[in-house]
Formats: C-alpha cells, structure tokens, sequence
C-alpha cells in the first residue's frame, strides 16, 4: 500500500507504509503538515468474480480523511474497469486518475473544547429540515460570498429566523463530502441533496466559504448561542462508489469485500438494500468502527447534538435480515459518547422486511410515516380516516406503546424534503418532475395530495382560500399533536418546488428558498406557525412524555383524553366504525396532569384544550362539551378565518358554534369569571414574531424587529395568495 503525496504543482511522490498491524496499514512520515493532500494506492489481486478490486493506476480517497480538495472531473479513469470493455468490470483499467481526483488533505482540528450546549429535551423539541444552500442561496440579508455555505448559515439574520419562529433544533440534510453522479453531469445536473457520500468525516467541500473545515464548528457554536441543536443527517448505509459498474473511489480500492455486502456466492455482485447499488457491511467490525469514529467526531469535533440516519434499517441488518440486537445498535446504546445525543431513525430500506417502524431499541426515535399518511389522507376527506388520526395524534401509541417507549418516539412530520412540499401538497394532484431528465419517472405517485381544481398556482381567490386552510390545517395538526414535531424549511412560509416531489438533482431556483418574494400571507402564516410552537411549548398538555390513557385515572373519575361527537357527546364504539365519517373532536384534560408525572415525579397540571376537526365539505354545528368544574371555553384557532387568531369572548358549556368545512378549531378552557381568557390573551397578544391577527398586538420579549423574512411590510411587487 502506498501513500501519495501531493505538492502544490500537483506532483505525486509515492511513499511505501511499510507496516501492517491488527488489519492496518501505517508509517510514519515527518514532513506531513495541515494543508498537505493525499491519496492511497493498494496493490492487489483484481479478481471481481472473487470480489477483490485492487488497483494501483487509482488514487483512492483516504476514509478517516477529515477534509477534501479539488474537485472530481468524471472519466473513465475513475473505473477500475473499462468501461468499453465487452467483459465490463471483469476488465482491468491502467488508467492513472490521479490528476483528476479528489484529494484528501491534513487538517488541524486542535482540541475539542468545553463548549456549552443547549440540551433540549425532547418534549421540548420543535425539529426543522433544512438544506444548507437550498435555505441561504437567494438570503438577501447573507454576504453573497457566504450564500450556500455554513459561514451563511451562521448571518445573524438566519439564525435570528429559527430562533424567532421558535425551532429548537436543525435536521441538517447531509454535509458529509459526496460527488455528483457521473450520469447527473453529463445531464447538467448535479447530486443536490447530497445522499451520496464518499468522505464520513469532511464536511462538503461546496459548503466552505473559505475552504475550513472549521466553518462548520463556527456554525454549529453560533446556532448553541441561539439556543437551537443541530442535528445531522448522515448516510451509513451506501457510498458513492454504486454498484458492480461504479467508480473506484475509496472503499471499493481498499477493502471491498469487507467494506461492502456481497452477493454470498457470486462476490461480483453487491448486495443492495439501499436502492442505490450498495450496502456497507457494519457487521464488519473495522468497518463498524469507522460508522461510530465518524459519530463520535462529529460530536467531539464538531460539536454537534445528534443524528438522523438515512435508511437505518440497512444499517441493522444480520445475515441480510433486520435485527434489533444488531452490531450497530448495540454499540450506540452503550457508548458514553453517542448514548447521550439524539437518534433519530429513518425506519426502513428498499430490501425485504426492510420497513421497521416501532421496531427500534429504547432510545431512538423514529420518522413516521404513518403519521404523514394519515393527516394528508384525513384533509383531503378520505373515507375511513378517523380512527387512524386519533391514534397518530395522540402519540401513535400502537406502533410505540408496545415496546414499552415514550410518547416522543415518533417523530411526526407531515412533509420531508422527499416528497411534495407543504404548498405544493394542497396544489398539485400529481407530481411533474420533468426537470429532472427522467420523463417524469422518478418519484412517488403516492403523494395523498389534491389541487383543489387546479393544477399548480391559481389567481383563483375562494381556491386559494381553502388552499391557504389546508395547510394551516396540516401545520396546526402537526404542532398540537403528542410525539416531536419536524417542519419542512419553507413551508411556513409557502415554498412551492412547482410540483417536482423528488428534486434531489435540482441545485437551482427549483429548490432555493425565495426570501425577498414571500408573499403577505406568507409571512402571516409563518407568525401563526411561531404562535402555535409557542403554545406546544407552554403547555404540556400538547408534549406529553407518557402516552394518554384514554380511561379513567385510578381513584378519581378524569379521562385524559375524551373522543367526541359534533353533539359534544363522547364517540362510541358504532361512530368509530362509521367509516364516512370526517370529525374528529378531542378534550385534552389538562386536570389529568396531575397524575401525570415527570421522571422526579413531579406533577403535570395544566389547562384543558379542546380541538374540533372537520375535513369534510359540509359545515357543522359543532356543540361545547360541558366538564364538572366551572369554565369556559375560550377560542383560540378557527383556521376558517385563515391565518389570525380568533378575538372573540369565551363561549358556556353546551354553546353551539359553526364549524365551516375542512376547518380546525381550537379552545381552551378558562374560568368562568375570566371573561377576557387571561391566558389565551398572553399567547396571542404576544406571538413570537410580531403581531399576527387583526387588532393590536406586539413583538415578542425582547421588543426585537423581526428578521426580514417575516417582516409584515409587504415588499415591493408582492401579491396576497388568500
């Protein structure tokens, strides 16, 4: 094995590493400093058949590498094989593809520090998907030499946003190094996304404005001061090296058949339960070391608050099969590193028996898609969703419960960056992704979505309107809903992608945030997201770590929660089998909470809240439920009114009031005597980003401007959608 050592001509001095210990090539060399590029060359057998690819003619990239440089420039040179060969890659290349790879280059990371972290709790976790070029790239208020990257990330004026809409944590989508698929160039297209990872422990090359790998911790410090987590999404699960045809890149010219599943019998193939041509072999112990290193680096080094891992059941899989008691599971639930961080599960892949929600150990949490499903199939009024909901809105107790795990084990979400956004949801019927040179082929026909008459964007006021209720019918959903919540970065404020549901290759307008053409309502909107974060975070009620009852607490006569009728009156078992039925009506007893209890044992008192759902077409007279104690019922929420908060007095127990079609209202119960509703007044005269309804209202604490993205003004040129 050698190490190839570059200068800044770009010439190549070879230096043997004479030394092989405990499966580890090393040598010392003296003259390595920060700056210095460098790659390997293994020498071997090239037996694909056997599944042994060694070939000295590639430089190949270092995987504990802790930065990238240079850029890969695509050729047949990058192939083991010929790629013109009849035999395809039973052949054997000899061409050198040094001058055109990726290199590998020594940092000085210094030592990790003390640094202070926000530790949020996961009752308290408010989650944001967001992509790191995709959310700075069109930012007037970032440096146009910092759009795209972390150092953008990091403005004032980013950072000011989240923390004004009120996220706790950014799901970062991947900054691990990745290339761009030979196939997407040759199209003029690139791997946007990211989910196609060749260097575990580099941050993407694109994403440093001044080439530090240190920008990112610059990041991660400023987003701490803040009072938000990071989180990272990270791909274990496959490289970019693809399948048996694929590039020769790192893995693949070192170790392939250890560092990758193959095909037990015909090692020439791979084993690929990731749908994109590979799959990493951790039960391999060297190369489950790698998987927890990187982890821990990030952590250590980076400083950063978790993971979500991007098809984790191919990351748990023993002799091709899930496995809870997998390698990797069971080394992060031990590790004094990673066993304090957030996981979060993508809980299935593409191979047989690869979906696993509810399926994971103590510990993790998991997206579940179940809870997607069902919002987006009960506001689009479909038959049969009632049940479905209630569960997915009380903390999907019969996916989780069974295992003995808490309430915040699903990690709800209603949209993801796979799949339509929020905007485009309740705009488009199917999906159009023709920019992506694919004939429209890629991407799911599954999307539960409905134009409401027209495809794509309308001058149509009264379909804009239900448009408009729609997604703030989804949103409200989402935030009052027991489990963690994940927004989709955009939606807040209408992000639309023009229908494509799978822009993974689209760095461009497509998928860049527009900051300075957000519309009216969309800035109105994003403030009823920040009140509505708010109002999860003041209330328990709405985060509950335990999972509901749903029946009377031992030694009194409270339900936690009581399932109603438009009557007022509780659900029986004939109205839960009325598949026709869209209502759904819940009492949230906030008096429960007193026998609710935190870990300490402390009681979890709080107000009572009821949330009335109507996804059919009709209007409904919906009537107040009527509770022992003396109260009122104070309105919060009526989404018919579209994105404002109600101002109206509290209503009596037995009133009747009027619930439009496709509408979600939501009450909270005063006393009887506070005719004002003290409470409901507080959160609504003091949203977290400016005023928000009709009548007056005021900033938030601090009295702060708020950022420019949601700044009430309407800018120049700007048009009201609703």
């Amino acid at each position: 094995m050698e190490l190839c050592l570059f200068d800044a001509s770009g010439r190549e001095t070879r230096v043997d590493l004479p030394s092989y210990t405990d499966e580890v090539w090393h040598g010392y060399v003296p003259e390595v400093e920060p700056g210095l590029l460098y790659g390997y060359r293994v020498h071997g057998r090239y037996e694909p058949e056997h599944g042994l690819r060694f070939n000295p003619h590639k430089l190949v990239l270092d995987p504990y590498a802790r930065a990238l440089a240079g850029t890969l420039d695509w050729s047949g040179a990058h192939f083991g094989h010929q790629l013109d060969h009849p035999r395809a890659d039973l052949s054997f290349c000899t061409r050198d593809n040094a001058a055109t790879m990726l290199k590998a280059q020594v940092v000085d990371m210094g030592a990790p520090s003390d640094h202070q972290r926000p530790s949020r709790s996961w009752q308290e976790s408010v989650l944001y998907e967001l992509h790191v070029r995709g959310f700075t790239m069109r930012h007037p208020d970032v440096h146009e030499s910092y759009r795209g990257t972390f150092a953008g990330m990091a403005a004032p004026a980013v950072i000011g946003y989240l923390k004004a809409l009120g996220i706790t944590a950014v799901e970062l989508m991947p900054v691990h190094a990745s290339v761009d698929d030979r196939h997407l160039v040759r199209k003029g297209l690139r791997n946007y996304w990211g989910y196609n990872s060749i260097g575990f422990f580099a941050p993407h090359p694109l994403y440093l404005a001044r080439g530090d790998v240190l920008e990112f911790r610059t990041l991660v410090r400023a987003l701490h001061d803040a009072g938000i987590e990071v989180i990272l999404d990270v791909v274990y699960n496959h490289t970019a090296e693809g399948n048996h045809m694929g590039p020769t890149l790192s893995f693949r010219g070192i170790d392939n058949p250890n560092y990758y599943r193959l095909v037990p019998g015909n090692e020439r193939y791979y084993m690929d339960s990731t749908g994109c041509g590979n799959t990493l072999n951790l039960r391999h112990h060297r190369v489950l070391q790698l998987v927890m290193d990187s982890l821990r680096y990030w952590v250590e080094h980076m400083e950063v608050d978790g993971f979500r891992f991007d098809l984790t059941s191919a990351m748990a899989r023993d002799m091709g099969h899930f496995d809870r008691q997998a390698g990797f599971l069971g080394a992060v639930r031990q590790d004094p590193v990673l066993s304090r961080v957030k996981m979060i599960a993508e809980p299935w892949d593409v191979g047989d028996g690869g979906y696993q929600l509810g399926n994971f150990p103590p510990g993790w949490r998991e997206w579940n898609d179940r809870f997607r499903d069902t919002v987006r199939g009960f506001w689009r009024g479909d038959p049969g969703q009632v049940p479905e909901m209630a569960s997915r809105i009380t903390g999907s107790a019969d996916v989780f419960d069974r295992r003995g795990r808490a309430a915040t084990s699903s990690l709800n979400f209603v949209t993801a960056h796979d799949g339509f956004t929020l905007m485009d949801l309740v705009s488009y019927d199917h999906k159009h992704n023709e920019a992506n040179a694919e004939n429209n082929g890629d991407g799911t026909n599954d999307n539960r979505s409905w134009n409401h008459g027209v495809e794509g964007p309308t001058d149509d006021l009264s379909i804009n309107a239900v448009r408009m209720r729609q997604r703030l019918n989804m949103l409200a959903t989402l935030l009052l809903s027991q489990g963690v919540p994940m927004l989709l970065a955009g939606d807040e404020v209408g992000h639309s992608q023009r229908g494509n549901n799978n822009p993974y290759c689209q760095d461009n307008d497509i998928t860049w945030l527009d900051w300075e053409h957000i519309p009216a309502s969309g800035h109105r909107l994003a403030r009823m997201v920040s009140w509505l974060i708010r109002l999860r975070r003041d209330h328990v009620v709405f985060h509950r770590e335990q999972f509901f009852q749903g029946e009377e607490i031992p030694g009194t006569d409270l339900l936690d929660t009581i399932w109603l009728n438009p009557d007022g009156q509780e659900r029986q078992v004939q109205d839960w089998e009325n598949g026709e039925t869209r209502f759904l009506g819940l009492l949230l007893r906030g008096d429960a909470g007193t026998h609710h209890r935190t870990a300490t044992g402390e009681p979890q008192p709080d107000d009572s809240f009821l949330i009335f759902m109507n996804a059919g077409g009709e209007t409904l007279a919906c009537r107040l439920p009527a509770l022992a104690e003396d109260g009122r019922w104070r309105p919060l929420l009526d989404t018919s009114l579209g994105p404002a908060l109600c101002s109206g007095p509290p209503l009596a127990d037995g009133d009747t009031c009027r619930m439009v079609g496709r509408s979600l209202m939501l009450f909270q119960r005063v006393e009887a005597h506070d005719t004002a509703g003290t409470r409901a007044a507080d959160h609504q005269t003091r949203p977290a980003v400016g005023p928000m309804g009709p009548g007056p209202g005021v900033a938030g604490p601090s009295r702060r401007s708020p950022p420019r993205a949601l700044d009430t003004r309407p800018h120049k040129g700007e048009t009201d959608e609703s």
